[in-house]
């Protein structure tokens, strides 16, 4: 409890963060296993607005395994993390359960509220179908920037993922193994139905044709069903990210797209795969905005010089 964020564990089961102005919860983490089918892994979902509108889905009718916000990896030494169908070149997706791995919750290092942050730091591991331990993961996520006068709040999420086997760990995606322009891993946001057809917006240019862009951000903003108004959802790389690779690091590419579905995933391995060493540590930090309102390129703009890394 404080004066500004509520925070409730219901242990063994999620953690709800809430904003004391008008109660909105912003976010629940759900770290209980769920069907194998779906590749278990701990999620966000409902994230809302600070009006307390959801701008996430779960369980969609298309895709079983797209629960909210979620960190996963859909190509990974022959292992889907990701969930349902996996991709094969060739042949499409096929039924293969002895492919779908699954992450685990081992335990939180911190769960706490203070003033106008919240802090979920937690420990998980990462295993492929037959059970063995591929990876471990130290993640954290912070809710800060609250600010009903702008409509809006940011979490960062942060993934430290360490190789544990004793050969390369291989991150790749469906444009890896040959589907083109599905380069989908990583941090992934599956937007509600009313979401589709929303505005793409980059620094740069706008719609469907972001695809495979590389930029420091990215939003989408879409109209709700049964409440009036829009929402924006942005994500943006921490500098050290190097998503371009103009330092050495692997380049990200953005997965997005508004039909047949909203989503976003700042693809660790869009065109090409990454490989991590036994013992080497691969760490990525993102932030995600949720704002009330359809903001555009300057309301972007304006939020991220005032809101610097």
């Amino acid at each position: 409890m404080s004066g500004g964020l509520r925070l409730v564990h219901a242990h063994g089961d999620h953690v709800t963060v809430t904003h004391p102005a008008g109660g909105a919860e912003l976010l629940t983490y759900v770290y209980r296993p769920e069907a194998a089918w779906e590749a278990p892994r701990p999620y966000i979902h409902p994230l809302r607005t600070l009006s307390g509108d959801v701008v996430t889905d779960y369980r969609p009718n298309d895709h079983r395994w797209h629960k909210g916000l979620s960190l996963t990896a859909s190509h990974l030494s022959g292992a889907n993390l990701w969930g349902g169908n996996s991709y094969v070149h060739g042949e499409g997706y096929l039924e293969l359960p002895e492919r779908v791995g699954s992450m685990a919750h081992i335990g939180f290092d911190e769960v706490s509220a203070d003033g106008g942050g919240a802090v979920i730091a937690e420990r998980l591991t990462w295993h492929p179908h037959s059970g063995e331990l591929w990876a471990d993961e130290a993640r954290r996520i912070e809710v800060h920037d609250v600010e009903p006068e702008t409509g809006s709040w940011a979490l960062t999420w942060t993934s430290a993922v360490t190789n544990r086997r004793d050969e390369p760990l291989r991150f790749g995606s469906p444009t890896t193994a040959g589907r083109e322009l599905a380069g989908y891993t990583g941090l992934f946001w599956r937007g509600p139905r009313a979401f589709r057809d929303g505005r793409i917006i980059g620094p740069d240019g706008e719609g469907p044709g972001l695809m495979a862009s590389q930029s420091p951000w990215l939003a989408l903003s879409g109209e709700h069903d049964g409440a009036d108004g829009h929402a924006t959802v942005l994500f943006a790389h921490a500098p050290e990210n190097d998503h371009s690779g103009a330092r050495g690091a692997h380049p990200a590419h953005w997965f997005v797209r508004n039909e047949p579905f909203a989503g976003i995933a700042p693809s660790w391995s869009f065109f090409e795969e990454l490989e991590l060493a036994p013992g080497d540590t691969l760490t990525r930090r993102y932030r995600v905005v949720v704002a009330d309102g359809a903001w555009g390129r300057k309301e972007i703009a304006a939020y991220l010089e005032a809101h610097p890394w």
